[in-house]
């Protein structure tokens, strides 16, 4: 039986103004392409971070759907209302920010995440974002707060107690504040030691919380995250996370 011949690495078209090709060569092409493809892909999700997540984005629990308490603890007064947001109303003699246990807390623990809600106060309103808490006793202490603060209309450059900064480290980039009584949209992304916060819309914070955070103040690992209960009217819904 006649077999046929053996195909060659390189060949060359019919046409005489048509390169021969290699086939070594191809396949280095193909495997420059494939990694350029690849660097998009990564390039493309870091900047998943400085932005909201899509209403739907995959990879999301919800943590509060407006019916549901069972992921969060607190002893604060949080009720439900009924258009599904969880508003805080401070019961007599409830002043400040230390009753830790009146906070929000998620019951599991997050190292890299994305943590994603809405919320509301009135004039005056203050609130923070605690996270990478190494326990739930005393966040302050333990964890790094993303502060939520009325700033709308200061013009001043925003330090760190100013809507968005980053208690004991550093100011917001921009003031993305709006109104009291609108709805805000917050996400933090903590991958690592990098830590991002947009803000309505605004990229807020995107630097190396490890590097730049006080020398006394211990970065855990891994810890929980939770809302501050700071004896003033707040609202928040469309609570969410995504372990990353």
């Amino acid at each position: 039986m006649n077999r046929a011949p053996p195909i060659p690495l390189s060949f060359r078209l019919v046409s005489k103004n048509v390169p021969a090709f290699n086939l070594d060569m191809i396949i280095s092409r193909l495997a420059l392409v494939a990694a350029l493809l690849s660097a998009t892909a990564v390039v493309a999700k870091d900047s998943d971070s400085k932005k909201h997540p899509a209403a739907g984005a995959p990879g999301f629990e919800t943590i509060f759907d407006g019916k549901d308490l069972s992921k969060i603890e607190t002893k604060g007064n949080w009720e439900i209302q009924d258009d599904g947001s969880l508003h805080l109303t401070p019961r007599e003699g409830e002043k400040g920010w230390k009753r830790y246990s009146s906070y929000l807390w998620l019951k599991d623990d997050y190292e890299n995440f994305t943590f994603d809600f809405e919320f509301k106060y009135t004039k005056g309103g203050n609130s923070g974002l605690y996270f990478r808490c190494a326990d739930n006793i005393d966040p302050t202490a333990s964890g790094f707060e993303v502060q939520i603060l009325d700033s709308f209309g200061v013009e001043k450059e925003l330090g760190h107690h100013d809507m968005g900064g980053v208690i004991k480290t550093q100011g917001a980039l921009k003031n993305a504040s709006i109104a009291p009584g609108e709805w805000n949209q917050m996400t933090v992304t903590m991958k690592g030691d990098q830590l991002t916060v947009v803000l309505n819309g605004h990229l807020i914070q995107d630097f190396n919380l490890r590097e730049k955070k006080p020398k006394d103040l211990k970065l855990a690992k891994t810890g929980k995250i939770c809302i501050q209960d700071h004896g003033l009217p707040f609202t928040v819904r469309n609570i969410r996370v995504k372990k990353l």
